[in-house]
């Protein structure tokens, strides 16, 4: 359904202010259970409730609140689509901040603060457009399921993989699922703008490292040194070279970007290009290959006390295909000597690019956007996309943003001073509604 002009500015104003007002709700999750999302589950309620969609608040433990609802679609007989974002953003220390990070500040055509980015944008883009269906008595396609995942950001224990694990129902005649990170502009070599659509991501394996020694007096000599093991065994790690490792979504970015820019295609090396990539260059540059990167080290007690074991933690990331490449690595890496323990695993995502929900989300794009280029991407880390595939669900990253060419995207990711630009947001607005229009 066509909105009017009248009809679009009030879904671009609603959209800015649903995010201003999300911010201003401290939803912040400390990680190991420490968290609460609950005021911000009970304003989306509220905003629901205020044009007709009943929704649900499901608690999984004392104020982790998630928020679920169903709309309706024209076509009973297709599979629906998951429409979800999470409502919990990571701490801010407001010293480090040139604005209040709560306070939903708008200055200098941004709005300002926690979440801005990650994920109350989109969390606004979904309720300003379901919203704006409600009033206009419109029916999407097929049914969409709206589901707002408390602890995204501390492993999803109390979120979508609760709900997965305690409510599977809830996701029954579901087949596809959109969410975060993807959608997005950056500018590469040529000022062309490329909007990246996430349709692949690592997987993780956060490694224990432990040595074992012989424990004495700091003043010996000590060939047998639990520290001396561990650093060795860091240290190879950390410094390895993992080589480059071709994905079908990689493929395809890398393609692309040579086809627009004119440069030369090389499977086995494909570093060349990511010259072409402006700011995104770091976040792309982690995927091309399997990464491990010692984050912890744990040893001793006393100064004058050599410890009997030492430990470290690597935090491993793999693509889609090589994690036994990974975990053998690193055991190859640490040596004979040094216990190798899996603390936390989780999968990694590929979806094809290709299929009508992907030719949608290129519609929609274009549609606002003529001189824009989907390309698909394979992010390095994860999303809540990876608890639904376990239900069979494929999911994508879609929350659409033209995004001003010289602004640092990622690193506004958890990062000081959080902002998203206002005409992004009325973009992702506008581009989101046609998206779901035609899905």
């Amino acid at each position: 359904m066509k909105l009017t002009p009248e009809q679009v500015i009030e879904l671009e104003n609603e959209t800015i202010k649903i995010c201003q007002e999300l911010i201003q709700i401290p939803s912040v999750n400390y990680g190991e259970g420490r968290g609460d999302e609950k005021a911000a589950a009970e304003y989306i309620v509220e905003k629901l409730s205020e044009v007709g969609i009943k929704s649900e608040l499901i608690e999984s433990a004392p104020n982790r609140v998630n928020v679920v609802a169903s709309i309706e679609g024209r076509d009973q007989n297709r599979p629906g689509l998951v429409l979800h974002g999470h409502i919990d953003v990571v701490p801010a220390n407001a010293e480090d901040w040139s604005v209040d990070p709560f306070g939903g500040v708008i200055k200098d055509g941004y709005l300002w603060g926690r979440g801005a980015v990650d994920m109350k944008d989109m969390d606004a883009m979904i309720l300003a457009v379901v919203r704006m269906w409600s009033r206009v008595k419109y029916k999407p396609p097929r049914n969409i399921l709206l589901v707002f995942f408390a602890d995204e950001e501390a492993g999803s224990t109390y979120g979508s993989r609760w709900l997965v694990k305690h409510r599977p129902e809830l996701f029954k005649g579901y087949s596809e699922a959109i969410s975060e990170v993807g959608g997005f502009s950056i500018n590469i070599t040529g000022d062309r703008r490329i909007y990246l659509i996430e349709a692949a991501q690592k997987g993780i394996q956060w490694i224990k490292l432990t040595a074992k020694g012989t424990a004495g007096h700091g003043s010996f000599f000590n060939q047998d040194n639990a520290i001396t093991k561990i650093s060795d065994a860091v240290a190879r790690i950390g410094n390895f070279q993992w080589p480059q490792l071709e994905t079908k979504t990689s493929a395809k970015f890398f393609r692309k970007i040579a086809e627009i820019t004119g440069d030369n295609y090389n499977a086995a090396d494909v570093k060349p290009l990511i010259k072409h990539l402006g700011n995104a260059a770091r976040m792309i540059s982690a995927t091309i290959s399997n990464t491990a990167n010692p984050t912890m080290l744990s040893a001793g007690y006393k100064e004058n006390v050599i410890p009997q074991s030492a430990s470290a933690v690597v935090d491993g990331r793999f693509l889609p295909g090589y994690e036994d490449q990974l975990h053998q690595t690193i055991r190859k890496l640490a040596g004979d000597e040094i216990e190798v323990e899996i603390l936390v695993r989780d999968i990694a995502l590929e979806v094809d690019f290709a299929g009508p929900l992907v030719e949608a989300m290129c519609n929609a794009i274009s549609a606002e956007d003529p001189d824009g280029i989907p390309v698909p991407y394979l992010m390095s880390g994860g999303t809540d996309n990876k608890a639904l595939h376990d239900l069979g669900i494929v999911g994508y990253g879609f929350s659409p943003l033209r995004l001003p060419k010289d602004l640092d995207f990622f690193s506004l990711f958890h990062g000081v001073d959080e902002r998203v630009p206002l005409e992004s947001l009325k973009f992702g607005a506008r581009v989101l509604y046609d998206f779901l229009d035609n899905v």
